[in-house]
């Protein structure tokens, strides 16, 4: 397989986080829906109320199961709108649904959801993450178990309002030679309900180990993820309104992360959002683009690519298709 398919086309889903429990492949989009809100670059358009999960076994031939809806929005005390980006991660024989939503002030915040199985249902925690803010939440396990979420999104996704991880009365968005604003990494508590820590900028560097300026049309912008490549942490993401996906490869968690390419062509809409996962000895691209609904950006449709990653884990750039 080395052309990209449609996963689930009988509803509109994106943002795909693909992990493998019980050797299955599981994956938790967000759920697109036409609520007739009008376009703007603060993402006001994209009014996602629930998540539901997806399975699939035969990434080659089989459409994506949906299992279901997991987690609606009134389900949610803390929750105002707009659920956007989610990801899972298992512990100790529990599921974590780890989320972004906007609360009753229209601030998003990272909130949490368990369950006793990968298909859910999730029951949410009353409250958001203590300390967390912006959206597009990756839930990383390293080999040693332990936990990690890497978030933030710029415009809409708000990180522009922080710095130091405190909100600051004017957002700021540098621009030119200065350099790019970063995502962001924390490590979770033993019991994968709040940060153990402060959250830690999460710098992407040339190979001279400069930070990506702000011009750089392969910066950060949203859609952290993380997967583990030969002993290597690879960070990818999309840098938005430049519309790739690149990646980035450190030796720890926390990077930093040297740049080293474009993962995926740009797509036919906006946004670009995906996971990177290997299964059955093969790494694959899961994404999302716009062709189904005819470009119209906030209802896309899930793809799966194989990706071609070389015996030293370079990814080759892979055509949008």
């Amino acid at each position: 397989m080395k052309k990209a398919r449609y996963l689930f086309p009988s509803d509109y889903m994106a943002d795909p986080s693909v992990h493998v429990f019980n050797d299955k492949l599981y994956i938790y989009p967000s759920h697109d829906w036409d609520s007739g809100a009008a376009f703007d670059d603060d993402g006001g358009h994209f009014e996602m109320k629930d998540y539901h999960v997806l399975t699939l076994t035969d990434i080659e031939n089989e459409e994506a199961t949906d299992c279901g809806k997991i987690l609606d929005l009134q389900d949610i005390p803390w929750a105002g709108r707009q659920m956007w980006d989610n990801d899972v991660v298992e512990k100790d024989g529990k599921y974590y649904l780890i989320f972004s939503a906007k609360d009753k002030n229209d601030v998003f915040h990272l909130g949490v959801a368990v369950a006793d199985r990968p298909e859910g249902p999730f029951k949410p925690q009353p409250d958001p993450i203590r300390g967390s803010y912006s959206i597009d939440p990756c839930v990383f396990k390293d080999d040693d178990g332990s936990i990690y979420v890497y978030f933030g999104g710029l415009w809409g996704g708000q990180l522009q309002r922080y710095k130091d991880n405190k909100a600051i009365g004017k957002e700021y968005l540098p621009e030119g030679d200065e350099p790019a604003l970063p995502s962001r990494v924390v490590k979770m508590t033993d019991d994968v309900l709040q940060f153990a820590e402060e959250p830690k900028p999460v710098v992407v560097v040339d190979d001279n180990g400069e930070p990506l300026k702000a011009s750089d049309p392969h910066r950060f912008f949203e859609a952290s993820w993380m997967h583990k490549c030969n002993g290597k942490y690879y960070f990818s993401y999309s840098t938005g309104d430049t519309h790739l996906l690149c990646y980035a490869v450190g030796d720890n968690p926390y990077g930093p992360f040297t740049y080293k390419g474009v993962v995926l062509e740009p797509v036919v809409g906006w946004t670009t959002h995906h996971s990177i996962v290997q299964y059955k000895g093969k790494w694959y691209l899961f994404h999302h683009d716009c062709v189904p609904s005819n470009d119209i950006t906030w209802l896309r449709s899930l793809k799966v690519l194989e990706l071609d990653v070389n015996a030293d884990g370079e990814i080759k750039t892979a055509k949008s298709e």
